[in-house]
């Protein structure tokens, strides 16, 4: 027999059927709850709520365990390239040989934009944030690309449309970030690597040609893989919810772009630097802004510590932490911002206050000190986050699409007033 649970309501008895999923985790289907019952179940924030059932990521925040189709993430991170993480996120398994040749061939093919889409760009102004500037091109690829708002169209066309998304992404992002600087937008090299091409997009000049650091370049693939995907976070929830109106993949992810921006989401790593700026500019002593930290009824709170899911730790920052040092060690960098933040991290790692808490650095504080070693302005941190994010969208949407869920209609308990007769303005007191 099937395990159930049991509701009483109104002295009445309803039986609920019990989903396990594939790693144990047990949830009460309450899908046909409101149709039996007349109830609903309220859960603000959903954080006790299961959307979806999903294959593509499994996360356990109580053991500190990120897996992306199985494979743990330390292991895809080690080895893996970035594009060969998003094969595995958008088709179940790892590619062979030739399965990664032909999407990584059909990545580069479409790497360039419009040029009309250029003409977007100059009426931004110059302090616009990328990641608004992000949001507003990756919806208006929608316009370029018609047949794309079309639903139910062949798999091939859907591919088609995932593989431009891929490839334009960080060409937009990189024109975006020339754009706040006033410099010439640089056209893709698909003679280069995925991450080698994104930053000679960065960085490169006309006048010379760029060679990324290969400390640099692995650093930058480990990010971006360790920030694919993370089951159902805000942004991918908001993927998938836009996404079931039947909306195109542009429009579903330029969504998820903007909830992404937000600094409880992927803004985290913005507000981690910004905190140690505004330590530095207080004269750099750590120690005063621990203690406030620590005074439940002072309002300074740290950023790039603890996590709401992993109640242990993040395994994404331990991995990430190798490469800071080693960026950090191999650059010879000397920012009074970094040391700031290299000397927070000792005291977090050693102090029974956070280690009792488990407040451990995340990732978050990780890739907020490799970007800013790497040159990458601040307000750019959030873009480079969705970058590597994408693959895990648009995974979930397309999981959302083949599984042919229903369009996403939350319930509301009401609390407003009730019922009233509308009264004239003249009447009114």
């Amino acid at each position: 027999m099937s395990e159930t649970a049991k509701i009483i309501l109104e002295g009445k008895t309803y039986e609920l059927p019990v989903v396990t999923g594939s790693e144990g985790e047990k949830a009460i289907d309450i899908s046909k709850l409101r149709s039996e019952t007349g109830y609903i179940t309220l859960d603000l924030g959903y954080k006790n709520t299961g959307s979806t059932t999903s294959a593509i990521t499994f996360l356990d925040g109580e053991k500190g365990i990120l897996r992306y189709r199985g494979y743990p993430i330390e292991q895809l991170a080690e080895k893996g390239s970035f594009l060969e993480v998003a094969y595995l996120l958008l088709n179940g398994e790892l590619p062979n040989a030739k399965e990664l040749e032909e999407f990584e061939g059909n990545i580069r093919y479409h790497s360039l934009v419009h040029e009309d889409m250029k003409h977007f760009f100059q009426f931004f102004s110059s302090n616009a944030h990328p990641m608004g500037i992000l949001s507003a091109m990756v919806s208006s690829l929608s316009t370029f690309y018609p047949k794309s708002q079309t639903p139910n169209r062949p798999s091939k066309d859907v591919i088609r449309t995932i593989y431009r998304l891929i490839a334009k992404m960080p060409t937009l992002a990189a024109i975006s970030y020339k754009k706040n600087l006033g410099q010439p937008y640089m056209y893709p090299d698909n003679s280069l690597g995925y991450v080698e091409n994104f930053l000679h997009m960065m960085y490169g000049m006309p006048t010379e040609k760029y060679v990324p650091d290969p400390v640099v370049v692995d650093a930058l693939n480990k990010l971006l893989i360790l920030h694919a995907d993370h089951e159902q976070n805000c942004s991918a929830s908001t993927v998938r919810m836009v996404g079931s109106s039947q909306a195109n993949l542009y429009s579903a992810i330029s969504a998820g772009i903007a909830a992404l921006w937000g600094p409880l989401h992927g803004g985290a790593n913005q507000k981690v630097i910004e905190m140690l700026e505004t330590i530095r500019n207080d004269g750099g002593d750590i120690h005063k802004w621990v203690d406030k930290a620590k005074d439940k009824n002072d309002p300074f709170r740290l950023f790039g510590f603890g996590h709401r899911v992993y109640k242990n730790f993040d395994p994404r920052a331990q991995i990430i932490k190798r490469s800071s040092d080693q960026i950090l060690g191999k650059l010879g960098i000397n920012d009074p911002v970094l040391e700031i933040a290299r000397h927070l991290e000792e005291i977090a790692l050693k102090d029974d206050y956070f280690i009792e808490r488990k407040l451990y650095p995340n990732v978050d504080f990780y890739s907020g000190i490799i970007y800013r070693a790497i040159g990458i302005p601040t307000r750019m941190f959030t873009v480079m986050f969705a970058l590597g994010r994408l693959p895990g969208w648009i995974a979930q949407w397309k999981e959302m699409i083949e599984d042919k869920e229903p369009i996403s209609r939350p319930r509301q308990i009401y609390t407003g007033a009730n019922k009233r007769d509308y009264v004239p303005i003249a009447q009114r007191k």
